[in-house]
Parts: structure tokens; sequence; C-alpha cells
């Protein structure tokens, strides 16, 4: 029988001559290993390389713009959920029709103090939870807890409303000080995938130089704060389209009022008990709640969906690994630095200034003489020239770095001393075009002040290791800033704005003195960031070109924990033998350690 031919070739036949492809080149053993196992013929390094940090500029884009959306959405639904919500409550009619002798006004007044008494406490446990959690999941969290508030005036009791309010004031710092990282991080970021090219011919734990992310970072801060300072005018929808029908005009509301703007006392005094001309029906109040959680939900959902992470994996492990004790005592040693000293001033005239255009202009001045129905339109005239004002930031681009923030303190001076000797007539609404004038004109030194200080912070404080906890004293002193305006409430006008006078020019004062201490060369003070101790030496830690490393590792030496120790038996060290437990880098390669005999 005729043995039958094989069905594959013989390995080592040598290849005919119709086994050669078309192009000529031999397809057997002999042809040619870079035909096999080559590159692409039509492959472009330089254009792949191109398009591949164009997509990346391009996610840190969205998640500015996501974290943007996710904010402005956020304490949008906050600020008009809690607005109506006190307007419907202090109604003398919808309190004893709705709710009876459940004692309503004492559970707003506790509901306010946990929303503005809790956050005193966030310097305590704020940088521990970014840590924890990490910069994106804090945020949505935060987000979360929000949501949680809008979600209990469906039922609204006691043990609802206090608690949720206690809970949404834990949650304020945490959030605002991980937005604010999260924004300087992005510019950091896309400085990265922008000068990729110089970072080439760099050596690979060189840093790039001192504030060249700066021209980013103001950009990415002016859209933060274009959005934020939107939520203003849309917390104020509830109000123009659902609660304004039911309002009753400015001569029923203000009929005993006397007198308004520098000449009140206190919030509102006189103003008429029952401000509901008709009540609204439960149903409709249900459908705006649901409207408000819904948007409340779509938050979240950004932040979740389309925030990407802050941090590479390695580098939140290298974060939380310096100790959590250290991480518990760093923004109380940061207080060393004279740079942060001569800001304080600033952070708390940040508080004062945002809760005087809400309680100041709009109610002392504005809704004490030209009506309640109108307090929503002064609050859209604030938002839109604040968000506007935002890209005013820009400037800081071509002009010397104290000019925007300097000149959002000079605008804001030249309002209060006109406040100050301004005492508008109640019932009178000749001059509501100058009430809308000063809330936009508010509103653009708002902007300068709120730009430029995350701005600056974000320059002279641009170490990874550093950013949370910086981002943390910030909004702590706004918190302690607003919890002053809660207890100073009862004041009169003249008071209040001689407090906001006096804290504007210490502000202004103290930070030029800052700004000269560093054209002098002044060296700040800053405490030392403890490096990572690693429990587990795992390979990635083993190997000697870590391009993951940390700040304050590429500082101080290579990324292992310990210096190598000389060759040689090592003192007190176990003895390779019988028994020995296979060491982590063994057990990733798979082996068993050394096998018994």
């Amino acid at each position: 029988m005729e043995a039958e031919p094989p069905l594959y070739p013989m390995a080592g036949a040598s290849a005919s001559q119709e086994d050669e492809d078309r192009l000529g080149v031999p397809d057997g053993p002999e042809a040619p290993l870079d035909e096999l196992v080559g590159a692409y013929p039509n492959y472009n390094e330089e254009e792949e390389e191109r398009r591949y940090y164009r997509r990346k500029r391009l996610g840190v884009l969205k998640n500015v713009l996501a974290a943007s959306a996710g904010g402005m959405l956020t304490y949008g639904v906050y600020l008009g959920l809690l607005q109506m919500q006190l307007i419907l409550h202090y109604d003398e009619t919808y309190r004893e029709v709705k709710y009876g002798n459940m004692g309503l006004p004492d559970i707003d007044s506790k509901m306010l103090m946990g929303i503005n008494v809790t956050p005193i406490a966030a310097l305590l446990y704020t940088p521990v939870l970014i840590r924890f959690f990490g910069t994106k999941w804090m945020m949505f969290l935060a987000v979360g807890i929000y949501a949680l508030f809008v979600s209990t005036n469906y039922w609204e009791r006691y043990y609802t409303l206090v608690p949720s309010a206690v809970a949404l004031g834990m949650a304020i710092v945490p959030l605002w000080a991980s937005m604010g990282n999260y924004i300087t991080r992005m510019a950091q970021k896309y400085h990265e995938y922008s000068h990729y090219k110089e970072q080439d011919g760099q050596e690979p734990r060189q840093r790039p130089p001192r504030g060249s992310h700066a021209p980013y970072l103001l950009v990415f801060q002016a859209i933060f704060y274009s959005f934020f300072h939107l939520s203003f005018a849309c917390a104020q929808l509830p109000m123009i389209y659902f609660l304004n029908h039911y309002l009753y005009d400015l001569n029923h509301t203000l009929y005993n009022v006397q007198s308004c703007g520098t000449n009140s006392q206190g919030i509102l005094s006189g103003f008429n008990k029952t401000v509901l001309r008709t009540l609204p029906r439960s149903g409709n109040l249900i459908v705006v709640e649901s409207v408000l959680m819904a948007v409340a939900f779509l938050a979240m959902l950004l932040v979740l969906g389309l925030c990407g992470a802050a941090y590479r994996p390695t580098e939140e492990i290298d974060l939380r690994s310096v100790g959590w004790g250290n991480i518990f005592q760093l923004p109380f040693k940061h207080v060393r630095d004279y740079r942060l000293r001569h800001l304080v001033p600033f952070f708390i005239y940040s508080g004062f200034e945002v809760l005087f255009a809400c309680t100041g202009i709009a109610l002392g001045y504005g809704v004490c003489s030209v009506g309640l129905e109108r307090l929503a339109y002064l609050l859209v005239a604030y938002g839109l020239g604040a968000s506007a004002a935002s890209f005013l930031g820009l400037l800081g681009l071509w002009l010397p770095r104290p000019v925007p923030l300097v000149a959002g303190a000079g605008v804001h001076l030249l309002l209060t001393f006109v406040l100050f000797f301004w005492a508008p007539m109640p019932r009178v609404l000749q001059h509501s075009w100058i009430l809308y004038v000063a809330a936009a004109l508010w509103g653009v030194g708002s902007a300068l002040n709120k730009t430029g200080l995350s701005t600056l912070l974000g320059i002279l404080y641009e170490d990874k290791e550093r950013q949370d906890f910086i981002f943390t004293i910030y909004h702590w002193w706004q918190a302690v800033a607003i919890f002053t305006v809660y207890l100073g409430s009862s004041l009169p006008m003249k008071a209040k704005l001689a407090v906001l006078l006096v804290t504007l020019v210490a502000s202004a004062v103290s930070y030029l003195r800052m700004e000269q201490k560093l054209r002098r060369g002044v060296a700040p003070r800053q405490p030392r960031i403890p490096r990572p101790q690693h429990k587990v030496r795992g390979y990635r830690y083993l190997e000697e070109d870590n391009s993951d490393e940390s700040d304050a590792e590429g500082e101080h030496g290579d990324g292992a924990e310990e210096e190598a120790l000389p060759a040689g038996p090592r003192p007190g060290a176990e003895p390779a033998g019988l028994g020995r437990r296979p060491c982590p880098y063994e057990q990733a390669l798979g082996g068993d350690g050394p096998e018994e005999q």
C-alpha cells in the first residue's frame, strides 16, 4: 500500500517554488523573522502617540465638565429645596393646617443648626475620609448625602430632617475640598498629556518645572466656578415656576416693615407671618420634590460615570500608606506655613461674602423693600453675574497674579461703602434696578474671589501629597465663617457691614504682605510628608525604575522602603532552609519556595 501524504508539511522540509507568496518571499522556515513578527508596515508611531495623548486630554476635559456640572446640580438642588422649605414653613397657616402642633419652627432651627454647626468638626475627619475613599469616591459619597437630604423632605419629621441635616453638614467640607483637589489634579494631568514630548527627554524621576500647570489651572477653575455660580440661578427655578404663584404681593407681606437696608435689625423684622395666598396641594409638592430628587440622582450619576480617577491606583496606595496618624496631624502642621497664615483672613471673608449675598443683599435690602416675590430674580442676577465674571479669572494669564484677587476685593469694598449709607424704602419699586445691579456686581466680586483663591492654592501647593490638606483648610475656614454668620444673624445691618469691611481690608493687606514675602524669597516652612510605609513588599515595590512613585519618593530617592543592604548574611535574618515560607516575589512567580528534602 502506498503511504498517505502527510496532512501538514514536515518541519525542516525544503520549500518549493510554489510555496513562495506572491511577493516572492518564502513563507516556510526560511522566511525572514521581521516579515512574521515585525511591525505593521503602515504603522506610524508618532501619529499613534499623538492620537493617544489627544484622547487623554479629551478625557481630562470630560472629567472637568462632569465634576463642574455635578457640583452645580448638587448645590442648586440643595439651595432650591432649602429656600422653598423655609418659606413654606415660615407661613403660620401652612404650619397649622399641614402639621398642627408638631413644632415645625423648632425642627427648622435644629436643622439649620445641624447644617451650620457640624462642619466645625470637619478638620478632624475630612483628610482621613479623602485618603480612605479616594478623591472621586469622596465626591460621589458627598453628593449622595446631599441626595439623601433631598429625599427626607418627602416625610418631614424631626427624625428625618434633623439627622439628614447633620449628615449634610458633615459632607459639606469633604465635598468641596475633594472638588478643589480634583480640579487641580486635572490641570496637572492636562499639562502632562500636553507636554509628553518634553518628558521623553527628561530623567524618569524629574518633575516638570514648578508652576508649569498654572495656565491650565486658571482655565479649569474658571470653568468650574462658572458652573458653580450657575447653581444660584438654577436654585430659583422651583421658586419662579411653582412657589411664586402662591405668594402674597408686597403690600401684604411688607405691611408692618418700617426700615430696610442699613437701618434694619436682624433678618426681616416686621415681616408678615402669612406669606402664602393659597396653600399648595400635597400632590404638587411631591411632584416638585421628585424633580429635585431626580436632578440630585443625575448629579450622582455624572460623578460616578463620567468623572475619572484623580490618581493612579499606585498613587492612591502611596497617599494612604503614610499612616493614618500622620494624615490626621498634617492639616494642623501646615499652620507653620506663613502663606496659609496670611491667607486665613481671605478664607474667612470668602465665607462671609457668600452668606451676605444670600441674606444681607437678597433679604435685608431686596425682600425688605421689593417683596418676597422678587427674591428669586435677585439671586438669579447674582448667580448670572458671578458665572459670567468667573472667566475674568483668565486675566491672570496676562496680568500679575495678585490683580484678579485684589480687583474682586476692590469691587466688594466699593459696594460695601455704598450699602453702608443706603436704606431703601419699603414697598417702593422705583429703585429695584439698583438692587439688581448691586447683586450682579457683588457676584462679580464673588467670582474673582473664589476663582483667585482656588487658583492661588493650586499654584502655591502643587505637590499632590498636600493638595487635599490645603483645600480642607480652605473650606474649613469658610465653614467657620458661615457658622459665625449663623450666630450673628440677629445683629444690626450696620454691625454686619462693619465686620465685613474690617475682614475685607485685613484679608487684602495680609495677602499683599504674603506676596511681598514671596518676592523677597522668604522660604515657607512646610511639614515633611512621611514616606509611604508599605506593609507588603510585592514586585511593584521591588522594581528599580518605578514610574508610579509619588513626588515625595522622587525627591528622597528610589521607591523602595529601605536601602539595599550590602551582600552577605544579614544579622538576625532567618537562614534559608527547611520550612521557610516563600516570599511574596516567589508567590507572584508561582513558586512554593525551597522544596523539602
